[in-house]
C-alpha cells in the first residue's frame, strides 16, 4: 500500500475522464449488435478483446482511486 501512497494524487478531472471512458464503452457494446452480421468471427473477437482490455485498464485505475480515497478516510 505504501507504494500506492507515493503516487501522485488523482485529480477530479482524471476521475471524470475515467468515468467518461467507461460510459463510452457501454453504448459501444449495444451498437455492435447491428454490426454483428457484417463482421467476421475474427473481427468480432478482436473488437471484444479491445473492449475487454479498455475496461480492465479503467477498472484497475478505478480500484487505485478507490483505495486512495479509502486510505484517506481511514487516516
Amino acid at each position: 500500500m505504501s507504494s500506492r501512497r507515493s503516487r501522485s494524487r488523482i485529480s477530479d478531472d482524471q476521475i471524470a475522464d475515467l468515468v467518461s471512458k467507461l460510459q463510452q464503452l457501454i453504448p459501444e457494446i449495444g451498437n455492435r449488435r447491428s454490426d454483428k452480421d457484417h463482421l467476421t468471427w475474427k473481427e468480432r473477437a478482436q473488437k471484444s478483446t479491445n473492449i475487454k482490455c479498455q475496461l480492465q485498464k479503467c477498472c484497475r485505475r478505478l480500484a487505485i482511486i478507490l483505495e486512495i480515497y479509502i486510505e484517506k478516510w481511514m487516516d
